[in-house]
């Protein structure tokens, strides 16, 4: 053994080292993202860019360290990579690309010339005019050491624009060109979220610039950082000539604490009622100023007027000095018309008034509010909070608060509203109520929760599925050889027992492999039609029995269900799962309750990051009188391995794996609860009211006709079996040799396009994993059929047959087997598809 070589160079060429670089690099962008919002685009490019460059780094260094690098972890994390990466050297031609960089540019892979690309220029060619010449204005720049990104839309017939992002980056070696880098990024997501963001950003800067009121935004200092156009237009500038003045610029007399005067560019002057409030900074200092500016109206004192109005007004042209009180009448219409949501509660929180914008908003009448606790209308989970808030406030501990709070509306909405509660008094000033402002934020809050979360639960999905994805070809091997062993050792034999351990365990693993690919929405579902009363009874026993004895079972169903298409079996692991962990969320025993009901939606409902478009529904309802749950996990409620329960108690991905199940059903799942009040899960399944689209989907299944007889899986024909994993490849070409079939093997989508020209007899079939490094299974089949036209297909892969349906299209003549499988299940299907 070496011990002399440089510490510097094996330390740097570990592969693992710049995949945590990598990390480390995207983390630090994204603290820059939080704290800087207006660099949101560049920090969220600037971080893919640093995390896939780092990992490409690293494997050039440790491909140079190491040539015998191809089962690193850096290869498979770049293997497996959702975006593509490309190395190429000096003159363009690829030393190195992933799957991705093939799929992401597959419509370059259309015409015998680029069937196999192999450079740079042979992209540029396959692009359109537009498109190729910007690569070509990247590849030149890599001459003088530049690097650059262009996008460009993907045009497809039937099908919406899709957008890619091609990076690349100079490979140097003491400022000589060497090489490149090439990344292509699937950008069509970020586009349409900065679509929206860009029309709700004008739509708001429109709402606020046109107030009847002026509106204005300072810093710690009093400069002004925002002006509305109303303001502006009162002072006679504008706004962007406003920006960076000082607001005590514009002040020309105040008199008191109650009545401000401004003057405008020429003079003039206007009392104005002013009302405030402030953001602080994680110091608690002032971070700037958020301010309504009321013209010609001034707050009055009570103790100088006791007829208890809120305001006093001068019109237009009134002496400086006094002011007429609003009459009885006008505060009414002000309160009443006003464009903000008000609410006047009384001591207890009970409404005691409400005007006519907190009716539109929540969509009931004014008579249904009166008398009740506000806290009704809320959100289980703000309550607490809202209720310590108006306890500071009727104290005296504080005299207003700003908050967030959800509010249930009709027609199965849910709105997020900023609430500013402040203080009523009476002319002693002693408080004698409350009074709640609310804006709504839904549109706004959603579409921030809408991205960050479909970002979290990508990345999360993305991760589980494709663990989940390898540990189906570890448990391939291990299951198929399993049964190649148990065809030599039978029930006599001592081994018989081990080796049925050994494939009973395999089964257990599966079965964990499927949650996880049920969170990631990848798992193989068998849809059908069903009717959900007949579901929920029939699985009351079994219910009955998994609660136990000291919990009650209440099962409630509604009248006129429509039916659903869903998978049996994970329809009623869904049930279970929720179920039980009601149970665990009342140790002293309670009531669970499984009530079923129609619901119709007239419109499209955002609830929480899900849009429900419109259509009729069936709604399962899993209510509990457990614990509940805490604000704080509510938001982690469905992430996998998360979970509550005591160490050894749970897995944390009963959740997780109902959020999989429904939503690849096609539905949505959410959830009530706060602390000591239980919790409500509800589960809105599209209704299946199509009897044709069930027959379409008989039409479309792939599983051919049957076999004649279990017993005889034996056939003839020449297949192709195409699998990188070797121990996959290595059960499966054995076990089709034992069934008769003469088997060509390769283990990618190059190899076995060279053995195909390499053969002179005539393939029937083709067995090819999906996901593979370089040319990827559907990829290689396409091209395969530009000159074998009739041949016949099997696609294997871990995931779900659904994840490939676009790619794989309506083509009857593919077929598809998923991982794991047994001995039985290959011959099986290659018996089925070639009809012997």
């Amino acid at each position: 053994m070496n011990n002399n070589k440089n510490p510097s160079t094996s330390f740097f060429a570990r592969p693992t080292l710049w995949l945590v670089l990598g990390a480390i690099a995207g983390g630090m962008v994204s603290t820059v993202q939080w704290q800087h919002p207006q660099a949101l685009a560049l920090a969220g490019g600037l971080g893919s860019v640093c995390i896939g460059f780092l990992v490409l780094a690293g494997y050039l260094t440790g491909r140079k360290a190491n040539r015998g690098m191809d089962g690193s972890l850096t290869k498979m994390a770049l293997d497996h990579s959702t975006d593509g990466f490309l190395v190429t050297g000096k003159d363009g031609t690829f030393d190195y690309s992933n799957a991705a960089f093939h799929r992401l540019l597959s419509f370059a892979a259309t015409n015998d010339a680029v069937r196999k690309v192999a450079s740079i220029d042979a992209v540029i060619e396959a692009l359109k005019d537009g498109d190729g010449e910007q690569v070509s204005r990247l590849q030149s720049g890599l001459m003088d050491g530049a690097s650059g990104h262009v996008e460009f839309a993907i045009h497809r017939r039937d099908l919406n624009a899709e957008w890619r992002r091609i990076s690349v980056s100079p490979i140097k070696e003491k400022a000589t060109l060497k090489g490149a880098i090439w990344r292509v990024e699937d950008v069509t997501s970020t586009r349409e979220v900065d679509a929206i963001r860009r029309i709700e950003e004008n739509r708001f800067t429109d709402m606020l610039d046109l107030l009847p009121v002026g509106f204005f935004s300072a810093d710690r200092d009093g400069t002004l950082q925002y002006v509305n156009q109303t303001f502006a237009r009162w002072i006679g500038l504008p706004p962007e000539r406003m920006r960076g003045m000082a607001f005590a610029d514009f002040i020309a007399d105040v008199d008191g604490e109650e009545e401000i005067i401004l003057k405008d560019v020429d003079g003039r002057t206007f009392p104005i009622a002013l009302e405030q409030s402030q953001k602080d900074d994680s110091l608690g200092d002032v971070a700037y100023t958020r301010s309504i500016v009321l013209r010609d109206l001034v707050w009055l004192d009570p103790a100088r007027d006791t007829q208890g109005d809120e305001f006093t007004a001068k019109p237009e042209g009134a002496a400086k000095s006094g002011g007429k009180p609003l009459e009885a009448g006008q505060v009414e219409w002000l309160f009443d018309e006003a464009p903000v949501a008000i609410i006047k509660l009384d001591l207890n929180g009970v409404i005691s008034d409400c005007n006519r914008a907190f009716t539109k908003l929540i969509g009931i009448h004014r008579e249904a509010c009166l008398g009740k606790s506000f806290s009704e209308w809320m959100a289980k989970e703000d309550r607490g909070d809202l209720t310590a808030c108006m306890s500071k406030i009727v104290m005296g501990i504080s005299r207003g608060a700003q908050l967030e709070i959800r509010l249930p509306a009709s027609g199965e909405r849910e709105l997020v509203t900023d609430a500013y509660v402040s203080r009523v008094v009476d002319e002693d000033n002693d408080v004698i109520g409350l009074a709640l402002h609310l804006i709504n934020m839904t549109e706004q809050k959603n579409l921030e929760v809408q991205f960050t979360q479909s970002q979290k639960m990508q990345a999360v999905g993305q991760l589980a599925g494709g663990v989940a994805h390898d540990f189906n070809n570890l448990l391939t091997a291990m299951i198929g050889f399993c049964d190649l062993l148990l065809q030599r050792h039978g029930p006599t034999d001592p081994s018989f027992e081990d080796i049925q351990h050994i494939r009973q365990n395999a089964n257990r693993a599966t079965n964990l492999v499927r949650q996880l690919l049920a969170f990631s929405r990848k798992q193989t579902l068998e849809p059908v039609r069903l009717e959900v009363p007949d579901l929920l009874s029939e699985l009351s026993n079994l219910l009955r029995r998994l609660i136990g004895e000291t919990v009650e079972l209440v099962i409630e169903h509604g009248k006129s269900l429509p039916p659903i298409k869903a998978d049996r079996g994970q329809f009623d692991q869904v049930i279970i799962n929720l179920a039980v962990n009601a149970r665990d969320a009342m140790p002293g025993g309670g009531s669970v309750t499984i009530r079923s009901s129609q619901a119709t939606l007239e419109t499209p409902v955002q609830r929480g990051h899900d849009l429900m478009p419109t259509g009729r529904y069936a709604l399962i309802e899993v209510s509990d009188t457990g614990e509940g749950i805490s604000r704080e996990n509510m938001d982690r409620i469905f992430e996998p391995f998360f979970t509550t329960k005591n160490v050894g108690s749970g897995t944390g991905l009963g959740l997780s794996t109902v959020y999989g199940i429904i939503h690849q059903t096609g539905g949505f799942i959410f959830v009530d609860s706060a602390p000591g009040e239980g919790t409500v899960f509800s589960i809105y399944l599209p209704a299946f009211e199509d009897e044709t689209q069930m027959a379409a989907a008989d039409v479309l299944d792939r599983s051919g006709p049957a076999p004649a007889t279990d017993a005889d899986l034996t056939g003839q024909g020449t297949i192709l079996l195409v699998e990188d994993e070797d121990a996959v490849r290595m059960f499966a070409a054995r076990a089709l040799r034992n069934k008769g079939y003469y088997v060509l093997e390769a283990e990618n989508g190059e190899s076995a396009l060279d053995t195909i020209n390499g053969q002179d007899k005539s393939i029937d079939l083709i067995v090819s994993d999906v996901i593979m490094p370089g040319m990827d299974g559907h990829t290689f089949v396409n091209l395969v059929r530009q000159e074998l036209k009739d041949v016949k297909v099997i696609l294997m892969s871990g995931y779900a047959e659904e994840t490939f349906r676009d790619e794989i299209g309506r083509d009857t003549t593919i077929h598809f087997l998923g991982k794991p499988f047994t001995l039985k299940d290959l011959a099986t299907k290659v018996k089925t598809v070639l009809g012997t």
